[in-house]
């Protein structure tokens, strides 16, 4: 048996001491054994949620058949009639909590996340409010969720990441949903107080239009573009360490002239059927002060979170304007500069992950921590 003290404890990065205070939150957090660089963003919300309040983050470890028990439950759910197989821990060792919390809160990129709460014994009984954050759940998933949707009715509040999907699981639940979008460590990706030279001309993370990318390879080729982009799958690769991942990503994309973005899952039709979202893209390379080119999702998000003059400026998706567009805004230094700030300004006064953890906490009926005042302070103080 496992307790919560001998599970690993990862201690914020901008954190003191808290070994006098008894945590309030229990966290859970897969990174001791989920390591794809797409999680590292959550990771990232992680870190700074421990560098502002009292948290216990509980990292189960896996055991020696983890792997191939956890792929055959996963085939396995999606035909469990009996709705059991969503309770089964997949092969963690099991954690048990002995502390009493005030939130237990879950941040579940993924539906197989759910699988690992399994190994956490007693967070129900032990935590006096308890929140599932659920990042990436499309409305079209909904119907063929039926097998484990089920288990969202432990958690007194359920919070989703796209906002189009809220209905949806709100009709299928029958109770309320909350949207809260995902944002960026503000510290790690801002430019300021001291920006670096813009080095890189254009910065390209993650999924991509071909038309845009061949248009970008023959400026790079033929006019000396400095064109930084993923050379294979790089969400699917398992960087060792999710912040030395992130300080790389923050590095290059606020010395980047300009930040190539999309909607989320762009190009993956049969996952969103016509819902549109905002990717993570959007914050990072706002944050990071670039000037964003691509497409901005059409959804109310978008424009809820990013409705600014020149927050995205478009490009056709077959690249026929790619040249023409980088070259004019390459002529007007003053408008990029007012761009670029602009957009790091907007970000620093909403984009942070501060932000979204004080909405976690007004859902969850908690009052925020004197060290999330202090950092809201600081963000401020540098969007000013």
């Amino acid at each position: 048996m496992t307790s919560f003290s001998d599970t690993t404890v990862v201690p914020g990065l901008a954190a003191t001491s808290k070994l006098a205070r008894q945590p309030r939150i229990c966290m859970p957090s897969w990174r001791s054994f989920k390591k794809y660089a797409f999680q590292g963003c959550l990771y990232e919300a992680q870190d700074v949620l421990l560098g502002v309040d009292d948290v216990e983050m509980i990292c189960p470890e896996p055991g020696r058949i983890f792997h191939l028990k956890e792929g055959l439950q996963r085939r396995l759910v999606w035909r469990d009639v009996s709705k059991t197989l969503a309770y089964v821990n997949p092969g963690l060792r099991p954690v048990h909590l002995r502390k009493e919390y005030d939130l237990f809160v879950a941040i579940c990129q993924n539906w197989w996340d759910i699988l690992y709460l399994n190994a956490i014994k007693g967070w129900k009984d032990r935590c006096k409010v308890s929140v599932c954050w659920f990042d990436e759940l499309w409305a079209a998933w909904i119907p063929e969720y039926r097998h484990w949707l089920h288990v969202f009715e432990k958690f007194d509040h359920v919070v989703l990441g796209l906002e189009g999907s809220v209905s949806a699981l709100e009709r299928a639940l029958g109770r309320r949903c909350h949207w809260v979008p995902m944002a960026v460590d503000a510290v790690r990706f801002t430019p300021y107080p001291s920006p670096p030279k813009r080095v890189v001309d254009v910065y390209s993370l993650g999924r991509r239009w071909d038309g845009i990318h061949r248009s970008l390879l023959d400026l790079a080729a033929h006019d000396g573009l400095f064109y930084i982009y993923d050379t294979f799958p790089g969400s699917m690769a398992h960087p060792p360490d999710h912040r030395q991942h992130r300080e790389l990503l923050a590095n290059i994309a606020k010395r980047s002239r300009f930040f190539v973005v999309g909607p989320a899952k762009l190009g993956v039709t049969e996952d969103m059927q016509g819902q549109a979202e905002v990717g993570y893209r959007f914050f990072e390379g706002c944050m990071a002060g670039s000037v964003m080119i691509g497409q901005a999702p059409e959804c109310p998000s978008f424009r809820e979170l990013f409705g600014w003059p020149d927050a995205v400026i478009p490009l056709q998706t077959d690249g026929s304007d790619v040249s023409d567009t980088l070259s004019r805004l390459q002529n007007q230094p003053d408008r990029l500069n007012e761009i670029g700030w602009r957009n790091a300004r907007e970000a620093l006064l909403r984009h942070d992950w501060v932000y979204r953890w004080r909405r976690i906490l007004e859902i969850a009926g908690l009052t925020p921590t004197a060290a999330m005042e202090e950092r809201e302070r600081k963000l401020r103080a540098l969007a000013e």
